[in-house]
């Protein structure tokens, strides 16, 4: 690309005026494409990475520095960085679905509950008070982490790691079962 098309392209960016968005996806949208491509490798996010690039590099366009970057090198770490929040954002999403066909939760029949597990919450008078009462609140009241941190006045970092500890301290009881137990309860 020429410097003075470059330069162009700049100038419009820095005046907000929408012919830089044409230009900018004329010569640099089939570029951009394959640094999207390269990191998802999935030509749909690909495609969702450069337009959302755009629209970044739009409402950023008052940022770009020639002092500090090319524009080409502004435009790639732009799509690049968007392709690597993307791509991490689809894996947040897939770590957090539920997988019901690899779970044995819902195989659980009555031969597997024993019944020297259903004193669940006799032996939650074994912990102290402070786990017990984040345990009881999120399985016994079916609240959520959330709701017991504003209940309790508890911060909800603290609601996390009592829930942690509390967990830790039923499974010295019941051993690695406190799991389907405490779920077997919230059914």
């Amino acid at each position: 690309m020429s410097t003075l098309l470059e330069r162009h392209i700049v100038e419009l960016l820095q005046e907000r005026d929408e012919k830089a968005i044409s230009l900018l996806y004329d010569n640099y949208a089939d570029t951009l494409y394959g640094v999207a491509y390269k990191v998802v490798k999935d030509e749909d996010l690909a495609q969702d990475v450069v337009q959302e690039s755009f629209v970044k590099i739009w409402r950023k366009s008052d940022s770009y520095d020639a002092t500090k970057a090319k524009l080409f090198t502004w435009l790639f770490r732009i799509t690049r960085n968007t392709a690597i929040d993307k791509l991490r954002s689809a894996q947040t999403k897939t770590d957090k679905e539920i997988q019901i066909d690899v779970s044995d939760v819902y195989n659980l029949g009555e031969h597997t509950i024993k019944p020297e597990f259903l004193d669940v919450k006799e032996n939650l008078e074994k912990i102290e008070r402070k786990y017990r009462i984040v345990l009881e609140a999120l399985f016994f009241e079916g609240m959520t982490q959330q709701e017991a941190s504003e209940e309790l006045d508890i911060p909800l970092g603290t609601i996390k790691s009592r829930l942690k500890i509390g967990l830790r301290e039923m499974r010295k009881i019941y051993g690695n079962v406190v799991v389907m137990i405490l779920l077997n309860i919230m059914v």
